[in-house]
């Protein structure tokens, strides 16, 4: 097969290159990788010694893609598939882009601020980087919600790059700074990119590694 996706399926970035590739059954080898694991980790660092994933590997093309926006955009020139998720007009596709930089930069950021300080040992917590995350959160949030008016996706009536960044940075999100009680369209327009079947089978996926998933105070942890 062409294509290899090295990934791990709790990543939340990783999950939104599984979505694209979902929405198009786009054929690919998963290559789940266990940084937990030296041997895993090395042979990894030997391919991509930034040592982040996801990475596609493309044999094909003799490519290797790094970056979870990069790696759909080259989904979307070499294998495209019935959906679209970059519109071919410019000005669109920039919208989408727009947005995508938007659900990664103040949503899965800030949120992975929140989340790994809860790993950090007592006495290492950083109580006032994890408060800005929040406000960053919660601002973003209320941006995405005058986003949504009279949309059934964020960039407007298609499924789109932009939507396959907001389902995990979304579904993570809500565990650093719930959006449930405050934003009604962001509310119910997650509950669209939940029970979209792409997302629905990256979290059937992601599930049996939910454990991992580090709770804060009060939190209920993961489910679906």
């Amino acid at each position: 097969m062409a294509l290899t996706l090295y990934f791990h399926p709790l990543s939340g970035f990783c999950q939104k290159v599984l979505v694209a590739l979902y929405e198009n059954e786009t054929p690919f080898t998963p290559q789940l990788v266990d940084f937990g694991d030296p041997v895993q980790r090395a042979d990894f660092l030997k391919l991509w010694p930034i040592g982040k994933f996801p990475l596609l590997r493309d044999d094909r093309l003799g490519k290797l893609v790094p970056e979870t926006s990069l790696i759909i955009e080259h989904l979307a020139l070499h294998y495209p598939g019935p959906v679209a998720l970059l519109p071919r007009d410019p000005v669109a596709a920039l919208e989408v882009r727009r947005l995508d930089r938007l659900l990664d930069l103040y949503v899965a950021i800030p949120m992975q601020k929140v989340v790994l300080d809860r790993l950090r040992p007592e006495g290492g917590h950083d109580p006032a980087g994890v408060a800005e995350a929040r406000e960053l959160l919660a601002c973003t949030y209320a941006v995405l919600e005058a986003e949504l008016d009279g949309r059934q996706w964020l960039a407007g009536d298609d499924f789109t790059l932009a939507d396959c960044s907001a389902a995990p940075a979304l579904f993570y999100g809500e565990r650093a700074l719930s959006f449930q009680a405050g934003y009604p369209r962001l509310a119910a327009y997650f509950e669209r990119l939940r029970t979209r079947p792409s997302y629905a089978r990256a979290l059937r996926e992601a599930e049996p590694y939910f454990h991992f998933f580090p709770r804060g105070e009060g939190d209920a942890g993961l489910s679906r």
